[in-house]
């Protein structure tokens, strides 16, 4: 426990005195201006591949962990934009992947920093690296809608034989809610595992990734509370209200990944530092 709490304070000054406010609102404005083209083009490409695709149920895919203060309005554009022939996959569609590519680059960047790595590859591979997040992300939420709409389904279909399976977490909200948050574990993962260009191992991300998540959590159920009861958001912004406690939301969200990454970063710079004691207190062979 002492562990933790010093390197979360390490992790604290590093935020506040190398640019962790700039960092972050870098990664919560790339992230808003993508999300909204990376949503036309996974419900496009979800409507091209199955006739069948629910939008709501895709749409709860990406916005599930987010308040519904917040994420209502943008769901409610979506909906209009593919009511008007967004739902089709044109070349405006498959442009926005490079857009959406960009807030994917932020978060790389930032990991890269916090790490204090120096990443050797050049424009061109970080670029389709990102291209390449937004196109596995795009297929894993369209699998994730399927599946979370495919196993309750399932489930009704084999009541007759297993009845207590119909009052199981696997087929009610609930089950809809686990896979959102696995989503949300693998992305977390995903980005700190593969996007810097130095990898690191698995044990050694999971303290950040970890302290990310439960922070999320946290501040998302705080956030929520506080837009419910005493926001003023209509009354400053008007017709941006929601616009704006979007960008607020993700400047949030944004602080704590970085706040997360540099915790790794302070526990990676504790080990080289203790590697670098035991290296120079081994004697000279003779």
């Amino acid at each position: 426990m002492k562990l933790f709490w010093t390197t979360f304070l390490d992790a604290l000054q590093r935020f506040t005195t190398k640019g962790g406010f700039v960092r972050a609102s870098h990664v919560a404005l790339s992230v808003m201006l993508a999300m909204f083209p990376f949503c036309i083009f996974v419900l496009s490409l979800a409507g091209v591949l199955s006739a069948d695709t629910q939008v709501d149920d895709l749409v709860d895919v990406v916005f599930g962990s987010w308040p519904e203060e917040i994420s209502e309005p943008i769901a409610n554009e979506l909906r209009a934009v593919l009511q008007h022939g967004g739902g089709t996959l044109t070349l405006g569609a498959v442009l926005s992947i490079v857009f959406a590519s960009n807030g994917v680059d932020a978060i790389r960047l930032v990991i890269t920093s916090a790490y204090r790595d120096d990443d050797p590859r050049p424009f061109w591979k970080t670029r389709t690296l990102s291209v390449g997040f937004v196109l596995a992300g795009t297929l894993l939420i369209i699998a994730a809608g399927l599946f979370s709409v495919a196993v309750p389904l399932a489930l009704h279909f084999f009541e007759e034989w297993v009845p207590w399976l119909q009052d199981s977490i696997l087929s009610n909200d609930q089950f809809r809610q686990l896979v959102i948050a696995a989503i949300l574990l693998f992305a977390v993962y995903s980005c700190h595992k593969w996007l810097p260009g130095i990898r690191h191992s698995d044990r050694s991300l999971a303290p950040g990734i970890i302290l990310t998540v439960i922070l999320w959590t946290v501040a998302s159920n705080i956030f929520s509370y506080y837009i419910s009861h005493f926001s003023t958001y209509s009354v400053t912004y008007a017709g941006l209200a929601g616009i704006m406690s979007a960008l607020v939301y993700l400047y949030l969200m944004a602080s704590i990944f970085v706040l997360g990454a540099e915790y790794n970063g302070s526990l990676f710079d504790q080990r080289r530092a203790a590697t670098e004691a035991v290296q120079t207190d081994v004697p000279p062979a003779p």
